[in-house]
């Protein structure tokens, strides 16, 4: 069991150390001699757990994003209403990239658009955290909460690409500016379109056009 704990510890301490180097330095600029530096441990111990400096990079968000849903999860029980749930899921989000932001910048800079990613082992906790905001949707679209024409994929689509967009731009922005706390803002916007009993509002484009010069078509 020692040994277990023990493993466990440097597990945790290179993926920290690499999420920190990463950071830092970025992913090409990053070696493993450094991460093991910052780790306290020989470079032959981290090749014990990682293959190449590619499947670190990989593991990283499963195991972060890992420990993020296993505790929303482990609230959702006691969460009612799935415009709740999908408040504390979004809220979930918002924090885990703001209060890491080497870890968000490694995600919507490096990660995103690279497809060796989606087919690694650490993507399938980033798709279980999708997953999760999906099925509370679904949830909302089951139970009468939300229209029961309502597409849980384009709304979970919204959700994240509103996100994303918003860490995007502030890491390229240096993160410089005070990042505004947006959830609020977004779950009004969203549930007013989607909620059962809300009331859509009613467009009308009215278009005058001018008369036409005597003797000329309309």
């Amino acid at each position: 069991m020692g040994n277990d704990f023990k493993s466990r510890d440097k597990f945790t301490s290179i993926i920290d150390s690499a999420l920190r180097v990463f950071g830092e330095k970025g992913y090409y600029n990053a070696t493993i001699s450094e991460i093991a530096r910052t780790a306290g441990v020989s470079e032959a111990t981290i090749y014990e757990y990682f293959g190449s400096k590619e499947d670190l990079l990989f593991a990283i968000p499963g195991e972060i994003t890992s420990q993020a849903v296993e505790f929303l999860e482990g609230m959702a029980p006691y969460i009612k209403g799935a415009e709740n749930k999908i408040r504390a899921i979004v809220y979930g989000y918002y924090n885990l990239y703001k209060d890491n932001p080497d870890y968000s910048s490694l995600v919507l800079l490096n990660l995103k658009h690279n497809r060796k990613f989606m087919e690694a082992e650490g993507y399938q906790a980033v798709q279980r955290a999708a997953g999760f905001l999906l099925r509370a949707i679904e949830e909302g679209v089951k139970s009468g909460e939300f229209r029961d024409d309502v597409d849980p994929y384009l709304i979970r689509s919204v959700i994240l690409g509103t996100i994303e967009h918003i860490f995007f731009r502030w890491h390229l922005k240096g993160r410089k500016e005070e990042l505004a706390d947006f959830v609020d803002a977004l779950m009004d916007i969203l549930t007013r379109g989607i909620k059962k009993d809300g009331e859509p509002r009613a467009y009308q484009i009215n278009i005058t056009l001018p008369e036409s010069p005597a003797g000329s078509p309309p």
